[in-house]
This record gives structure tokens, C-alpha cells and sequence, in this order.
């Protein structure tokens, strides 16, 4: 790519669209939230990596991948972009006032479980805060600026993200409270059917712990989320490991013997250091660092 011209100047419109890029990793996704058309989208792209004399993005068959280059100048662009918006806020509310969006990413079960009983309380105090919840079991939305705020169980949390350790997310067996089995021997020995995670969560400690020590048992219901094995275990289809803070809150469950220590988490409250410099997600993060408990 030819040298870049000394009369080019990065804009405003340029860190949008790179930023787009870089958070919709394909074109399309880019055009949506610019709302474009693809092809306007990548003309834009080639004008701008045509002035700077150099690529921000490797194309490949799954979208494209920002650069070193691309990557330094969106810390720039993610700067200014959370100063336009903390000014914005300034101006429409009054000091005592808290407005916009605070993206929460999370997995069902937390969300359920802890989170969304959390923001009760702060929705009565800032009605003019709005929530988008995504559940999944990636961090990747995070990384990427979808979210500001994540909620996970997790021994290791990203380095670059800022975080809160809530606690430990301990975890036991449980049968359904009609069930006739009283240990985990009963179990092994009845040969009761197993619920637990499905690939989509191979290295959930509850998988790794049943493989390690009983490497021969195949779950007979294997389901997306940790919500889902409960809900089966309480049906009575089997048994499944489950954490304590949700099971205590389930009737029909029955946990068999003490807590798992092999099998336990660590639940982390997590943001990107960039959103937190806005107002309303650094209330939020602190709102539910000392609302949400494991005990």
C-alpha cells in the first residue's frame, strides 16, 4: 500500500467506522450499526486505509481482524467516543440524575440467579437507566466493547478487563426432593441417570470433575446451561451438580452430601477500563458489587 498522504487527517467519521468494524467483524455488521449498506462500508474502508498508507484489518473467511495498528488507534477512538457520551449525559440530566444504557453480559443461570434481583432496587432509584442483559458463555462481548459490564464464574479473569471477586461459587449434587437416594454412593450405585452441561460447556468444573473421577459415566440428559440441569434434577430425570446460591432457591431439590470443592468457581464482576469512566456503568458496577452475595 502506497505511502500515506501528508495532507490526510484522521476524522471523526473514521474512528466510527473503524470502530464499527472492529466490534461487528464483518461488513454487514459494521453497515447495521453505522446504518449503511456494506458496500459503503468497505469504499469508506479503502479511502481511509488508503490516506493512513497502510491496512487496519486482515480480511479472512470469518470477517475481519483489526491489526496492531487498527487495535491502538480504536483505544483512542473508544476514549473520545466514552467522553462524547459522559458529555452528553452531563447535559441532559441533572447532577442527582442517571440515564442511557448499561450493557450487562452474563449466562442465564447468573442472571436469574443473582443479577437480575440485584437491579431491582437500582431501577427503583434510577428509573432513566435503561439494561440490555446478554446471556452467553463468552467473554469475547466484553473484549469487544459489546458490553460494558460482565457477571461470571470464572478462576481466571482476562487481564486486561477490570474486576471485583464476589466470592466463591460453591457447588454440591442434588436429586429431586422425592428421590429415595441419600449419597452420592446411592447414586453411582443405583446407576441414576446423570443431567450436566453439554459441549457447549466442556471445561465447566463440574464436567472436569465427574470425568476425572468417573470417566465411564455418560450423562443421560445433557443441556446448555447450568438453569437447565436444575430444572431437570428437580423433574426427578437425574442427578446434577448444581451451585449453591441457585439450588437454595429452588424447592423440589435435595443436595446430596457436603459441597464440592474440586468443582468450584469463582464468580467475578468484570468491565472493560474504558466504560468505566462513564457515570452510569461505574454506578451500576459498584451497585452490584455490594448488592450481589453468594451467602
Amino acid at each position: 500500500m502506497s505511502i500515506a498522504s501528508t495532507q490526510f487527517t484522521l476524522s471523526a467519521a473514521d474512528l466510527k467506522l473503524m470502530l464499527a468494524l472492529l466490534r461487528g467483524g464483518t461488513l454487514a455488521a459494521a453497515g447495521e450499526r453505522l446504518g449503511v449498506d456494506a458496500s459503503t462500508v468497505f469504499r469508506s474502508l479503502q479511502k481511509l486505509e488508503r490516506g493512513l498508507g497502510q491496512r487496519l484489518f486482515e480480511r479472512s473467511r470469518s470477517g475481519y481482524q483489526a491489526n496492531d495498528l487498527a487495535l491502538q488507534l480504536a483505544a483512542h477512538a473508544e476514549q473520545i467516543e466514552a467522553q462524547l457520551e459522559a458529555a452528553q449525559n452531563a447535559a441532559r440530566l441533572q447532577p442527582e440524575q442517571l440515564g442511557g444504557t448499561v450493557r450487562i453480559s452474563s449466562t442465564d443461570t447468573l442472571l436469574h440467579g443473582l443479577l437480575a434481583p440485584a437491579l431491582k432496587p437500582l431501577q427503583a432509584r434510577h428509573p432513566r437507566l435503561g439494561f440490555e442483559l446478554h446471556t452467553g458463555n463468552e467473554l469475547a462481548s466484553l473484549s469487544r466493547r459489546d458490553a460494558d459490564i460482565a457477571l461470571r464464574a470464572t478462576r481466571r479473569p482476562p487481564e486486561h478487563l477490570i474486576g471485583r471477586h464476589l466470592g466463591p461459587l460453591r457447588v454440591a449434587l442434588f436429586v429431586a426432593a422425592d428421590s429415595p437416594l441419600s449419597s452420592l454412593e446411592d447414586a453411582l450405585a443405583a446407576e441414576c441417570p446423570w443431567v450436566a452441561p453439554d459441549e457447549a460447556l466442556p471445561e465447566h468444573p463440574s464436567v472436569l470433575w465427574r470425568k476425572r473421577h468417573w470417566p465411564k459415566i455418560t450423562p443421560q440428559y445433557q443441556v446448555g446451561s447450568i438453569l437447565s440441569v436444575q430444572e431437570l434434577v428437580a423433574l426427578g430425570l437425574g442427578v446434577g451438580v448444581l451451585p449453591l446460591f441457585l439450588a437454595q432457591q429452588r424447592t423440589g431439590l435435595r443436595q446430596l452430601g457436603r459441597p464440592i470443592d474440586e468443582a468450584q468457581s469463582e464468580l467475578w464482576l468484570l468491565s472493560h477500563p474504558e466504560s468505566r469512566h462513564l457515570r452510569r456503568v461505574a454506578e451500576v458496577f459498584s451497585h452490584l458489587a455490594s448488592t450481589i452475595s453468594l451467602s
